[in-house]
């Protein structure tokens, strides 16, 4: 029962990542993001993957409300929700990002 009082402290578990994909970062003002049937709000593009992409943006969304994304050059695209806390929204795209708008995306440095 030595180990029960161990000299050593405690630490916090590490955190997994269950992304699919890695996220690249990027710093992208010039992005939209609006709900079906709403005007689009500013948004920043702060991390993107192939499957989905994190936005800074003062509109807060519901977790799981269908969004429609638009970035630098790009047509509008369809994501979900997957969480929302301060100013941040994680999204994850219906479909797999096109190969060209992801390099374009990730090679912009402003």
């Amino acid at each position: 029962m030595g180990y029960m009082n161990s000299q050593y402290r405690t630490v916090e578990p590490a955190l997994i990542e269950h992304r699919q994909s890695y996220r690249h970062q990027v710093h992208i003002q010039r992005a939209a993001i609006r709900e079906h049937g709403r005007t689009a709000k500013a948004g920043e593009l702060i991390d993107l993957s192939i499957y989905g992409c994190r936005v800074a943006s003062r509109t807060r969304f519901a977790e799981g409300s269908r969004l429609w994304l638009r970035f630098e050059g790009s047509s509008p695209i369809p994501a979900t929700a997957i969480w929302c806390q301060n100013g941040h929204i994680g999204c994850r795209f219906d479909d797999k990002l096109d190969s060209g708008l992801f390099r374009r995306l990730t090679l912009i440095s402003e």
